[in-house]
């Protein structure tokens, strides 16, 4: 939800948009090559103020916009875009030259076919923010069996979380169920945390990065059960020195979290 404030004699017989675009960058703008361009529009939403157009004008107002037309007088135009739920992405960036941005931009032109000049645009960034269900799904749970040489019995293994949902900041709880019917010894229990990426722009690649690891020695002798709850807290204090790390987007100066899941 927004408001442009437009200037009738300097827009003359030109006509004004404002766009939504998510768009995926993947290097710097003064790296695109032989008209190769490192960016990538996921999707972009267009909307004309400027002649009104009945059926795209806002059919209601929020109380800031109603606050900014009374203070901006009446050659002050709104608008409202609807972000697109099936697409679940937030504002990531991998390092400084990788990331989705959301961007708001009023121009105005005879049409858009026309070469957008940016002394004839505004531009901002914004930040998309998702909010968790307040029904969330049951707690994850995963089992798996080994067999071992010289062994005619397997182990059974099974990891299982309180919840679906955690915060940022926030103990993982993890529940370890050993059913060790082996004449082996379990002598360590790995636990990780691990990130993965989904990065599209030519192609779609995959990165799995580990932002957490606990490894604690435990003895589970043969034939015997093992349960216990372990805590692991993945942050981005602890991994800041690891390259290809996604992160929620920040603005400004402020400091910023691991990417949260997109949902």
């Amino acid at each position: 939800d927004g408001v442009c404030l437009i200037d009738p004699e300097y827009l003359k017989d030109r006509k004004v948009y404002v766009t939504l675009t998510c768009a995926f960058r993947y290097g710097r703008d003064d790296l695109d090559v032989i008209g190769l361009t490192f960016r990538k529009d996921l999707y972009v939403l267009t909307t004309q103020i400027f002649p009104p157009v009945p059926d795209q004008v806002p059919k209601t107002l929020t109380p800031l916009q109603e606050k900014l037309m009374k203070k901006l007088g009446e050659n002050a135009y709104p608008f409202t875009f609807e972000v697109l739920e099936v697409q679940p992405f937030v504002n990531i960036h991998l390092h400084r030259a990788c990331g989705v941005d959301f961007e708001v931009k009023g121009f105005c032109a005879e049409n858009l076919e026309e070469k957008i000049h940016k002394r004839n645009s505004v531009r901002l960034v914004i930040r998309k923010i998702q909010f968790a269900p307040m029904k969330t799904g049951p707690a994850p749970k995963s089992e798996t069996t080994r067999q071992f040489m010289m062994s005619d019995k397997p182990l059974h293994l099974e990891a299982s979380l309180e919840k679906e949902i955690y915060y940022h900041g926030e103990p993982i709880n993890v529940t370890v169920n050993i059913n060790n019917t082996t004449n082996k010894i379990v002598k360590k229990i790995k636990i990780s945390v691990d990130q993965i990426t989904d990065v599209v722009l030519y192609s779609l690649d995959k990165y799995t990065k580990t932002v957490c690891t606990e490894e604690i020695n435990e003895n589970v002798a043969a034939n015997s059960t093992f349960s216990k709850t372990y805590s692991v807290t993945p942050t981005l204090s602890a991994n800041r020195e690891k390259r290809g790390l996604a992160l929620d987007g920040k603005l400004k100066h402020e400091d910023t979290n691991l990417a949260s899941t997109t949902m």
